[in-house]
């Protein structure tokens, strides 16, 4: 066993379970609002906003500061966290200082999410596949009706059409000169394929990255409750409150660019405003019943393995399916120098504002 003592003795001029009690309730009150407010502005701001192609840009811009926000998340707040408790003092020096075991998990959790998202990827193309096939059948079989009944004539768009007609509606099974005319766009159902599939990526995507955050938002809402270090406490709940706030607008984008139904978007929502302040409250029953250490080894072991999956999540999460995605797969951003520019400068604002906080918390 490392000797933890000196550890143990910087914080005991600060222990006074007393403030802290008030402090942590402060902390459960601020955090739930301001996480809530977070992840909530991006999703009712982009569900609300009038233009299609302003809509699409903001989506694209709040990915990218979502994108920096998780990345320094990933890197800054919880990686050195999870490598802090594996290298405490107050854990056996064999196996854990033999081994950079931190690394190896943070390392695995990026290639398990990984696994997922191919895993993801080929059902959804097979799903993708499959309702594609039953939209030509549909389509085709409502062609013949309406040309049976001398109704409506749809011609679908197939492939790309450079003309930029994709269809044509007809009143009446007329074709004659003097007929009304009325051109509609019927978008290619290969393109609609295709779309669902990106859709539906997307949604693995905001789910998968709340499963990361939930994973270290509940550490630090536990190790936050379970602490009677007054001066830790204080500066943190001003910290964590920007904390939370620029972590829920990370989330919120993504959520909001997944175009989820109004319940499950609810649900997302909620589950992130709640886990922190949850976890709050239960380091806080935790302590009060068993007077939990947080320099217990165990507990340690425990917040040193989960923050180093989280962080691997997070990680791959903010490279892979964020930033790859939109500036090396999009093809707007190719064509638009402007708008990389700004997703760019976005990304690095997002990044530098969360790392800053890494100062307090």
């Amino acid at each position: 066993m490392g000797d933890c003592s000196s550890e143990i003795a910087d914080q005991g001029a600060c222990r006074d379970s007393h403030a802290a009690f008030y402090l942590k309730l402060l902390a459960f009150m601020v955090i739930l609002v301001t996480g809530a407010a977070g992840v909530s502005v991006p999703v009712l701001f982009t569900r609300y906003s009038k233009t299609l192609k302003f809509k699409g840009n903001l989506l694209s811009l709040v990915k990218c500061f979502a994108a920096g926000v998780i990345l320094s998340t990933g890197f800054v707040h919880v990686l050195p966290e999870a490598f802090a408790a594996l290298s405490s003092d107050c854990l056996p020096p064999h196996p854990w200082k033999d081994f950079p075991f931190a690394g190896v998990v943070a390392m695995a959790g990026a290639l398990v999410t990984l696994m997922v998202d191919i895993l993801a990827a080929k059902h959804g193309q097979v799903e993708s596949y499959i309702r594609l096939k039953s939209d030509e059948s549909s389509a085709a079989n409502s062609k013949g009706r309406d040309v049976e009944m001398g109704k409506v004539t749809v011609f679908p768009a197939s492939g790309c059409h450079a003309g930029g007609d994709q269809g044509e509606f007809i009143n009446g099974g007329d074709l004659s000169a003097g007929e009304d005319r009325q051109k509609i766009v019927v978008p290619s159902l290969e393109e609609s394929g295709e779309d669902l599939f990106v859709q539906q990526r997307q949604k693995l995507v905001s789910k998968v990255l709340e499963i990361g955050i939930i994973f270290h938002s509940v550490i630090i809402g536990i190790t936050l409750g379970m602490s009677q270090n007054k001066c830790t406490i204080g500066p943190l709940v001003g910290a964590l409150a920007f904390h939370q706030f620029f972590e829920g607008m990370g989330l919120g984008g993504c959520v909001a660019l997944a175009d989820f139904g109004t319940k499950m978007t609810v649900i997302m929502c909620v589950m992130f405003s709640v886990t922190t302040p949850l976890g709050v409250a239960a380091g806080m029953v935790i302590n009060f019943i068993s007077g939990y250490d947080e320099n217990n080894p165990k507990a340690l072991i425990l917040e040193g393995l989960f923050g180093s999956a989280s962080s691997g999540i997070l990680v791959y999460m903010a490279l892979v399916d964020l930033i790859a995605a939109e500036f090396l797969n999009t093809k707007k951003m190719k064509t638009n120098p402007r708008l990389m520019s700004a997703a760019y400068i976005l990304l690095l604002l997002g990044a530098g504002s969360m790392s800053v906080l890494a100062i307090w918390a």
